[in-house]
């Protein structure tokens, strides 16, 4: 891809952000709920001219166009503003809980590939046999499977009757891991300290398995569909004539040109996964991202809410850049 068109592609990413920023404020605003009634509720009785200066202070007693227009301005400039109730910047808040939400993104995409594309080429190479009725059932149960029921109920299997993985949280108490990354299961196994990894791991195992469900799925019916049309191609049966082993037909010509949409897909679901997994994160009393954006919309902490979801955007659009980029090295097509 030239340095034009990506460059193109970067420029129309603006309008987007715009977009998203005039949304999210007017949603935010048109939710039921005071944000200064929820504080000053928490703070017993307060008296009127309290409540009128802590408004005047949060920039929320000036009319909606004109709060806008300071929050566009101040959002130029790379400014989220501060949190309505942990009172501390919202870039602050975001960089300390991305690498949990990054962590977990990551050990889902990672359990999608290893089950979903193994499944998609093996179901695609015995097409309409048993094993592929039973690899394509499989998948179809996983995208209907809503992720906070499978959550619960691995829950209730693993955690609370078999006793093997712990309910919630990232990490058991008594355990100290550097801060390197930011990612414990990296952090563990730099500093060397196993007792820790496999600590963390058995916490990740299971929020891991639900939010990568749906998605392998999904890898798994665009790989097998990609799959069958990839090795239905004159290449391929050229490399069959050639006396090439099936495996090489397979793995050397076949699966690489197959994995284009697959790769489409990915992409795009990291950017549902690291903006998508509230609930899971919920569920799951896992520290990251998500469950801090729910807790700001309970709250009414505007400025948390916009800021994490703008966030959010710039994930998205990101993700369709490099999806776009990894392109041009998988097609040889559009490198010219």
């Amino acid at each position: 891809m030239r340095f034009a068109k990506i460059l193109e592609r970067i420029l129309a990413t603006i309008p987007i952000m715009l977009g998203v920023a005039l949304i999210v404020f007017l949603f935010m605003r048109l939710t039921p709920g005071d944000p200064i009634d929820l504080m000053m509720g928490e703070a017993g009785n307060v008296s009127q001219a309290e409540e009128d200066a802590l408004r005047s202070e949060m920039n929320l007693d000036k009319p909606i166009y004109i709060q806008l227009k300071e929050y566009i301005i101040q959002l130029s400039k790379g400014d989220m503003g501060d949190s309505f109730k942990k009172k501390r910047p919202v870039t602050e808040l975001i960089v300390e809980t991305l690498p949990a939400t990054i962590e977990l993104a990551l050990a889902a995409v990672l359990v999608s590939v290893l089950i979903g594309v193994p499944i998609g080429v093996y179901s695609a190479v015995k097409q309409n046999s048993l094993i592929d009725r039973i690899g394509m059932g499989g998948s179809f149960l996983g995208i209907s499977m809503p992720p906070f029921w499978l959550g619960i109920v691995l829950i209730l299997i693993f955690s609370v009757n078999l006793g093997w993985t712990p309910v919630k949280g990232r990490l058991d108490f008594g355990y100290k891991i550097p801060s390197i990354t930011g990612m414990y299961l990296i952090d563990s196994l730099l500093a060397r300290d196993f007792a820790a990894f496999k600590n963390v791991f058995s916490h990740l195992l299971l929020p891991a398995l639900t939010l990568g469900a749906s998605m392998g799925a999904i890898v798994a019916r665009i790989t097998r569909s990609s799959m069958i049309e990839t090795l239905r191609s004159d290449y391929v049966t050229l490399a069959r004539a050639k006396g090439l082993k099936e495996w090489k037909v397979i793995t050397k010509h076949a699966l690489r040109n197959a994995l284009i949409p697959t790769v489409t897909i990915i992409g795009l679901e990291i950017g549902v996964m690291l903006s998508g997994n509230m609930i899971v994160e919920t569920v799951f009393g896992w520290p990251g991202l998500g469950r801090m954006a729910v807790d700001g919309i309970f709250n009414r902490d505007y400025t948390l809410v916009q800021g994490v979801v703008m966030f959010y955007a710039f994930i998205f659009v990101f993700a369709n850049l490099i999806v776009d980029i990894l392109y041009t090295y998988l097609d040889p097509k559009l490198r010219t």
